[in-house]
C-alpha cells in the first residue's frame, strides 16, 4: 500500500498538475487520470484521461485550446461522462479560480520539455487528425472561399441529413413553445415563416437566397407563399441537394438553383434578400462589399433579412479549434458593428430580433441526435470526424448559454418611394407561428 501511495503521489498525473498549475496561474480545475493510473487534481468535478504519452507531446507542440481539442479528436485525452457538463464545470472552475488562458513563458516551456523527457513523451510532432481544414491562396479569394465552404458543407448530405430534422434547416430554430410537444422541426418550420412574414413574400414575389443551405427557405417560401427564388450556394453537394428536392416537390417552375459566388450575382430587383447565417463566411474585410451586394440586389423599398451570429464585445467570435476544423476563415463582430455596416451601404434597419436562447435549444437538439446515434454517425464518418462534431456542438452549445456568441435577425429595407410597412406590420409577423 505504502508504494501504492508513493507511485501515485509521484506518477504523471501530479507532475502534468503542478506543471499546468503555473502555466494557468492557479490550481487545476480538474481531476486528471494518466496512463500510469495516478491521479491529481480536486475530487468532485469533471475527471479529464490522459490516454496517452502523445497527448503531452500534442500540448508541448501546440499549447493552448487547439492543442487539447486535436488530443481529444484524435483519442489521446478523454472527459470521463457528458462532455457539455464537463466543459461547463471547467469553465466555472476556472472562473471561480481566476485562471488565465495558457500562456508558458519559455522558462515554463523548458520545464514541459524536462517533463516530457521524464516522462518519455519528447518526439516529433504528431501528425493533426484529417479532418483539419488544409486551404490555400489569399483568405476569400473565390477559390479559397469556395473551399473552405466546401470542407464544412460538403462533409456528406448523408451525415447532415441524419443530423438536421426533416426541414434540413442548419441554422437556429425559433421556439415559438417551449413545451415538449414542440419538436426541433416545429423551431425551423416557426423560423422559416417568420423569415418569410418578416420579408412580406406573397404570391409572384422574387426571393433571393444567398447562402441556401440544402434549401430549407427556398422551399418554405416557394411552397407556402408562392415565392420565385432564386437559391445561391458555394457547396456542390448543397446544390445538388437542393436541385432533387425542388424536383421532388414539382418546384421547378418557381426555383432556380445556382452555385456560385455571392460576388457574381447578377442583375437585381428582388422583392426579398435573405441571408441566413452565411455573412459569418463573407470574412471582415469583405463585408462592407456583401453589405453594398445586399442594397444592390433588392429592389427600392424592398427588404432584406440577414440571421447572424455575433460576438460579445472582448469575446472571441470563434476561436482556434472552430476556425481549424469547423469554419475556417469566418468571422463574427459585434451586432451593433453589423448593423452600422448594413447602414452604411445603404439600407435602413428597421427590426432586429435576439435569439441567442434559441441556438441553446437548436444545438441542445443536434447534440442529443448525435449522441443518441453516435456509433451509426462513428460508422458513416469515422472516429474523428464525430469527436470533431461532438466538441463542436458541446462548445458551441456553450458559447450561446453564457452569452459569448449570440444570434440575431436584421431585418432592412432599401430606401425607395412610397411608405415601407417594414415597421408597422411587426403583430403579424408571429401570429400563429406556433402552429405552422
Amino acid at each position: 500500500m505504502t508504494r501504492l501511495l508513493r507511485t501515485l503521489r509521484s506518477g504523471v498525473a501530479p507532475r502534468v498538475a503542478a506543471l499546468a498549475a503555473t502555466v494557468l496561474g492557479g490550481p487545476l480545475p480538474v481531476r486528471l487520470r494518466a496512463w500510469d493510473g495516478s491521479e491529481a487534481g480536486p475530487d468532485s468535478g469533471p475527471v479529464v484521461v490522459l490516454r496517452h504519452r502523445r497527448a503531452l507531446r500534442r500540448l508541448l507542440w501546440q499549447p493552448g485550446e487547439l492543442g487539447l481539442a486535436e488530443a481529444y479528436i484524435a483519442q489521446d485525452v478523454d472527459v470521463e461522462g457528458e462532455l457539455t457538463e464537463g466543459l461547463r464545470s471547467m469553465w466555472a472552475a476556472a472562473r471561480e479560480h481566476g485562471l488565465r488562458a495558457p500562456r508558458a513563458t519559455p522558462t515554463d516551456r523548458a520545464r514541459a520539455a524536462a517533463l516530457a523527457i521524464r516522462l518519455g513523451a519528447l518526439g516529433p510532432r504528431p501528425p493533426a487528425p484529417a479532418g483539419r481544414a488544409r486551404l490555400h491562396g489569399s483568405p476569400h479569394s473565390r477559390a479559397r472561399d469556395r473551399a473552405a465552404i466546401s470542407h464544412h458543407y460538403d462533409l456528406s448530405n448523408t451525415f447532415y441529413q441524419r443530423l438536421l430534422d426533416e426541414t434540413m434547416a442548419y441554422s437556429c430554430g425559433y421556439w415559438a413553445r417551449t413545451d415538449s410537444g414542440f419538436t426541433p422541426a416545429d423551431a425551423q418550420r416557426a423560423k422559416l415563416e417568420l423569415i418569410c412574414r418578416k420579408l412580406a413574400l406573397r404570391p409572384g414575389t422574387r426571393l433571393l437566397d444567398i447562402g441556401c443551405g440544402w434549401g430549407s427557405l427556398t422551399l418554405h417560401a416557394a411552397e407556402h407563399h408562392g415565392v420565385s427564388v432564386t437559391a445561391v450556394t458555394l457547396a456542390g453537394q448543397q446544390a445538388a441537394h437542393v436541385r432533387e428536392r425542388v424536383r421532388a416537390r414539382g418546384l421547378s417552375d418557381r426555383v432556380e438553383v445556382v452555385c456560385q459566388d455571392y460576388r457574381d450575382i447578377e442583375g437585381g430587383g428582388f422583392d426579398g434578400v435573405a441571408a441566413v447565417e452565411m455573412g459569418e463566411h463573407v470574412g471582415d474585410g469583405q463585408y462592407p462589399a456583401f453589405a453594398e451586394a445586399l442594397c444592390r440586389l433588392v429592389m427600392p423599398s424592398g427588404r432584406v433579412l440577414v440571421q447572424q451570429m455575433s460576438r460579445r464585445h472582448n469575446a472571441p467570435g470563434g476561436g482556434p479549434f472552430i476556425e481549424t476544423y469547423i469554419a475556417p476563415d469566418m468571422h463574427m463582430r459585434p451586432l451593433g458593428e453589423t448593423t452600422g455596416l448594413l447602414e452604411a451601404a445603404g439600407l435602413e434597419v428597421r427590426h432586429v430580433e435576439a435569439m441567442r436562447e434559441d441556438y441553446v435549444r437548436t444545438i441542445a437538439a443536434w447534440h442529443h441526435t448525435l449522441e443518441a446515434d453516435w456509433d451509426g454517425f462513428v460508422g458513416l464518418v469515422g472516429e474523428e470526424a464525430a469527436r470533431v462534431w461532438r466538441l463542436y456542438l458541446a462548445g458551441g452549445g456553450l458559447a450561446f448559454e453564457q452569452g459569448r456568441m449570440g444570434v440575431d435577425q436584421i431585418l432592412c429595407v432599401r430606401p425607395g418611394p412610397g411608405v415601407s410597412a417594414a415597421a408597422t406590420d411587426v403583430p403579424t409577423w408571429y401570429e400563429g407561428l406556433a402552429d405552422r
